[in-house]
């Protein structure tokens, strides 16, 4: 019995020690697969060192920033992203990204290759714990520049930083924001700021500090003239020579900033200030904004004191558009970059990084994938109507100036497009508290992320690209379509053979947070839509008492007015006009500011006249180191309403973020999608529209029920191109006219659900690739 025992329980320990075998071999074989995957791959640590009792995680070297590597300091290469502390539906002081996204984010920022994020202020407690949580995993950290942010509200009321209620509270901010990175902090809910529980400590991850804001120029010279005998300062870290008071008083907020860190955690890291070229150190004689090149604020008359271990650098955001001379200055339009190329961009870096002694961060760069045009640059990198991928390169090409030039590093501006901005030529044309909640397209500073948030919860409702199949899927009926007692024909036939293909057979429409969408269904026949042949105008009366009522063409009229037209003649000619009694341009620049003729007729109702859509670049310039006509540089806009033919599925091989028209001509469709401020809606979720804009000006605000819509399409006169929309050949009309007048009580009426949160969903831009691919192929040599 015990030899048949014994034989058993061998067999059972063979068989047990085959099963241990086994497993042995694929986890062996499971880590070698993981170790090549990454996740047990080296991986860089955030190193420190000790310097003199003092833990330091990051080096000033003589033209980088430095990471330590076995204790030694490596040069670093900036390449980062700046990230901004607001989402859709949320104001930035609602401080309402969630760690999950945070967590998605570092993700993204890490796969492109980027190794630094710098925020401007501090963020909820969710975005430090989830940078400890990635950097823990991550084969390469990302690292932090951290900013301290200035009430800015309260320094334009005082003009004066040194004044008690700005210089406590960034004193009291900067030690708050210390104690959160060292991940001691609990911060009571204060309005417009993140509060809350901050544990994460990620200290070593935190590369330095670009304390500060944009220094508007007229708060500078104010504290310099009222502190005009103010000597310069000796600190503990920081000396100044020379400086002005308010070059003074920046250098002890970086003392303050220092000792602080050192007295309470014996910690030091690198520091900085923010800078732009509004008030860099260099002089501007082609300047036309005497503002833009009124004082300097110069980092050369800092000096830090041998007591500062971790070392001071310079930093600055830099844009290729503006202030204006980097278009004027010849210095900078002749310059020649590394390519060989005029680059005024590369120009101005040369002298900016040669006007320094100490490393210079480009901390923002970035061109906007908008819709609606802010600034020109002399090279066409401009603040604006980019496309996705148009910015991708700009960026890109930005990003290797930087690096060819010598600066430190480049951190692109944005992460995250950001609804709740304004941008100049725009802000007076909506509603300033409603921006979160709705995306304006027209907007360029809204439009500078690398992450767009798509409206809809998990796609677009529709997509503008020829194909009706989603337009089934989401459920959508028609509108309006073709009465069937018109049978197949249009209302007028011109025997040409093209007749078919000018009968309106259906209208649809939706819209989202960000556009509305229209499909037209025009007749079919055995010819593919032709535009020499075939023309259509939607007309859209968007408010009610004002408008249109002579329709264009004169054949027809309307007891409906029509605030718009949307015209469709092809890929050069089609554009959305507007009621001349409602174009803002016109009001604003013509008649409240004088900027440009005035047209006497639009200040009459249903005058006749449609206007182009206009948006303003610039006013008249003047630029000093011109003589005579060439120093006038004349106000100057463009015709924003003129629409774009493309496709614009963000899955397409052929996107074009700016595509406005799809057409599939063989079957006769055509889709579109309008921005709603070119509407006039000042806010869509809340169904605000521009008001009587003549009588009230250009805060008048009115409630829109809907739109009510009618179709018109025409046989073109290629010999007399209308100068107006429409044309005189009307062939047919949705909804039906009845003895000559299009009936509103016939229009349908295009309602939307309005909405108090937008639904949104993430999406990684065409120009996030492009950047990582630029990230990944730029970098320093190896040692």
């Amino acid at each position: 019995m015990r030899k048949v025992r014994k034989a058993k329980y061998s067999a059972l320990l063979k068989r047990n020690l085959l099963i241990i075998a086994s497993a042995l071999v694929l986890l062996i074989g499971g880590a070698a697969m993981v170790l090549v995957s990454g996740i047990f791959a080296p991986r860089d640590r955030a190193e420190t060192v000790t310097v003199d009792g003092l833990t330091i995680p990051a080096n000033v070297g003589s033209q980088y920033l430095q990471l330590y590597r076995k204790g030694e300091p490596q040069d670093l290469l900036l390449k980062g992203v700046n990230m901004g502390i607001a989402k859709p539906g949320h104001f930035p002081g609602e401080a309402a990204i969630t760690k999950a996204e945070y967590a998605r984010w570092f993700q993204h920022i890490g796969d492109m290759h980027a190794n630094v994020v710098r925020i401007y202020t501090l963020h909820p407690p969710a975005f430090y714990e989830a940078l400890q949580e990635y950097n823990k995993k991550a084969a390469h950290p990302i690292y932090v520049l951290h900013g301290v942010w200035m009430n800015e509200d309260k320094l334009l009321e005082s003009k004066d930083v040194f004044a008690e209620e700005n210089s406590k509270e960034f004193a009291e901010e900067t030690r708050r924001i210390i104690d959160v990175i060292h991940g001691n902090a609990n911060i009571p809910a204060r309005p417009g700021h993140a509060s809350g529980l901050y544990k994460a400590d990620i200290a070593p991850y935190v590369l330095g500090w670009i304390i500060g804001v944009e220094w508007d120029p007229n708060i500078v010279i104010s504290t310099n003239a009222k502190h005009v005998n103010a000597p310069d300062f000796e600190g503990s870290y920081f000396r100044t020579k020379n400086a002005s008071p308010f070059e003074t008083w920046l250098a002890k907020a970086m003392d303050d900033t220092v000792k602080y860190e050192t007295e309470t955690y014996k910690w030091q890291r690198p520091i900085s200030f923010t800078n732009w070229v509004t008030t860099d150190l260099l002089r501007h004689p082609a300047e036309p904004l005497a503002n833009e090149d009124a004082v300097s604020v110069d980092p050369n008359v800092i000096w830090p004191t041998p007591s500062l271990k971790a070392g001071y650098f310079a930093s600055y955001h830099v844009y290729p558009y503006y202030p204006d001379f980097l278009n004027y200055d010849t210095t900078y339009t002749t310059a020649i970059d590394h390519r060989g190329q005029k680059n005024n961009y590369a120009g101005y870096l040369r002298d900016l990084k040669q006007a320094h002694r100490m490393p210079v961060v480009v901390a923002e760069f970035g061109v906007p994938a908008s819709r609606g045009l802010t600034h020109r640059n002399v090279n066409g990198w401009n603040q604006g109507f980019l496309s996705e991928e148009e910015q991708g390169d700009i960026d890109s090409r930005l990003f290797e100036d930087i690096f060819q030039e010598g600066m430190a590093g480049g951190l692109v501006f944005s992460w995250q497009d950001e609804w709740f901005k304004r941008t100049w030529n725009n802000m007076d044309y909506d509603n300033p508290d409603r921006r979160p909640f709705w995306s304006n397209v027209q907007t360029s500073e809204q439009m500078f992320g690398l992450m767009s948030f798509d409206p809809g919860a998990s796609k677009l409702i529709v997509k503008v690209d020829g194909k009706t199949a989603d337009w089934e899927t989401a459920g959508i009926k028609p509108l309006a379509a073709a009465s069937s007692a018109n049978g197949i024909k249009a209302l007028n036939e011109y025997q040409d053979g093209y007749d078919a293909q000018r009968r309106i057979d259906r209208l649809y429409m939706t819209s989202d947070e960000r556009y509305v969408y229209f499909r037209l269904d025009l007749g079919k026949s055995d010819k593919e839509l032709d535009w020499t042949k075939t023309n259509a105008t939607i007309l859209l009366d968007t408010v009610p008492d004002q408008g249109q009522m002579s329709l264009p063409g004169g054949e027809l009229t309307s007891d409906a007015g029509f605030d718009f037209a949307i015209d469709l003649k092809g890929p050069d000619a089609s554009r959305i006009w507007v009621d001349s009694y409602y174009d803002l341009h016109e009001l604003q620049y013509g008649r409240m500011l004088n900027m440009i003729p005035q047209a006497p007729y639009a200040d009459k109702k249903n005058n006749g006249i449609f206007h182009k859509q206009l948006l303003t670049l610039n006013k008249q310039l003047t630029v000093p180191s011109r003589q005579g006509a060439d120093a006038i540089i004349p106000f100057e806009s463009y015709e924003t309403g003129a629409l774009r033919f493309g496709d614009a599925d963000p899955d397409s091989p052929q996107y074009d973020s700016l595509a406005d028209v799809a057409v599939n001509a063989r079957n006769a469709v055509v889709e579109l999608r309008i921005p709603w401020q070119l509407l006039h809606m000042k806010d869509p979720s809340m169904h605000e529209a521009a008001g009587d804009i003549r009588l009230n000006g250009l805060g008048a605000s009115a409630q829109t029920p809907g739109f009510r819509v009618a179709v018109l399409t025409y046989k073109p006169d290629l010999d007399n191109p209308a100068q107006q929309p429409g044309g005189a050949a009307v062939a047919d009309s949705l909804p039906s006219a009845s003895g000559g007048v299009l009936q509103a009580a016939d229009m349908p009426l295009y309602e939307w659900r309005g909405w108090e949160f937008p639904q949104t969903h993430e999406r990684l831009k065409k120009s996030y690739y492009k950047l990582k691919e630029t990230f990944s192929a730029v970098s320093l040599p190896t040692k």
